[in-house]
């Protein structure tokens, strides 16, 4: 499935709108593609096709002027311990439960939309990385089979990578050429 800028802007306009993201895609330039996040984290990078993301941390009344912000200056090990890999099903559904606080699929309930077309607009935002993309997160839902999420459970943790919210988690995406960074914070 290929997708066109417009379409994709679109996808992720509606499905995080209603949340705190911060959702970026920059160049991949490195082997060891957490240096890219780093890059993304900082603000350092543009898009490489130049579509838009949502950037609700610089807009907000807290932002500091920091590049970082909202998250915390950290190594890449350190970065790197805190994600573990999932399989596109579980970016999926973690896409769709992050279009909220809490990390749940729950959150769908917001929208008018049905879960079905919700799910297209996800696979809209995973399309733009091709099927070769590899998925991870700081979410920590793990499922029966290795690599998957389990929604249905009300436990759930995550590795945090800012200092400053209580809670904050996501996806990166990582492809060939770009590594897609899809982020929500909340405060308690």
């Amino acid at each position: 499935m290929s997708v066109d800028q417009a379409s994709w802007e679109a996808a992720v306009r509606h499905l995080f709108e209603g949340a705190y993201p911060y959702d970026a895609t920059g160049p991949r330039r490195h082997e060891n593609w957490v240096l890219d996040v780093i890059a993304l984290m900082a603000r350092a990078v543009p898009d490489p096709r130049g579509w838009s993301g949502i950037d609700g941390p610089a807009e907000s009344p807290d932002y500091d002027g920091s590049p970082t912000f909202p998250f915390a200056v950290h190594s890449p090990e350190y970065i790197a311990r805190r994600l573990r890999e999932i399989d596109r099903v579980g970016a999926e559904n973690l896409l769709l439960a992050l279009t909220d606080d809490c990390c749940t699929l729950a959150n769908l309930k917001r929208f008018t939309e049905s879960e079905e077309e919700l799910r297209a607009m996800a696979r809209t935002v995973l399309a733009r990385y091709g099927d070769e993309a590899t998925y991870h997160t700081n979410v920590d839902r793990p499922g029966t089979v290795p690599g998957t999420l389990d929604f249905t459970t009300p436990h759930w943790g995550y590795a945090p990578l800012s200092d400053f919210y209580s809670e904050d988690y996501g996806l990166i995406v990582v492809s060939d050429t770009e590594v897609g960074m899809f982020w929500n914070f909340s405060d308690y």
